[in-house]
């Protein structure tokens, strides 16, 4: 099973946040881009704001980045759309063989090595910013 797909979502959406900051970033417009629709942005926005990243108000169109893109990394946006909860990446099997003795001990030799494995991959996202992502977009294509 994959990472849900909102992480990926997120990091779209702020890229195009910052990329647009003279213009206004609304649902509609947002949504265009990652061809989706205009609620499931509103949605994922609404996360964001909540995690004290994204400023939307009620009744204004548009959203802007709560600070500066350098100050922002993946790993705050991940657990903004609460993309995997703690420890949990990988899942384990459910109800393995009680009477084997590996199925009866598997779930304790693996879950310390997926939980490593989670952090690792936590601290890689940490140490990128939302202005290393923007940086690799080439600012002639954003449409505005």
């Amino acid at each position: 099973m994959n990472i849900s797909t909102r992480f990926a979502v997120a990091i779209h959406i702020v890229t195009l946040i910052d990329s647009n900051k003279e213009g206004k970033s609304t649902s509609e417009w947002i949504a265009g881009s990652v061809n989706t629709n205009p609620v499931v942005i509103r949605r994922l926005t609404g996360m964001l704001h909540k995690a004290g990243l994204v400023d939307v108000r009620p009744g204004v169109a548009g959203a802007k980045l709560t600070r500066s893109a350098a100050e922002i990394t993946l790993l705050q946006i991940y657990k903004a759309v609460n993309a995997v909860e703690d420890d949990s990446l990988f899942a384990v099997h459910d109800h393995p063989n009680p009477e084997c003795p590996v199925g009866k001990n598997i779930a304790g030799a693996i879950v310390p090595v997926f939980s490593l494995a989670q952090k690792a991959m936590e601290n890689v996202l940490q140490e990128v910013t939302l202005d290393q992502i923007v940086n690799q977009i080439p600012v002639s294509q954003v449409s505005k």
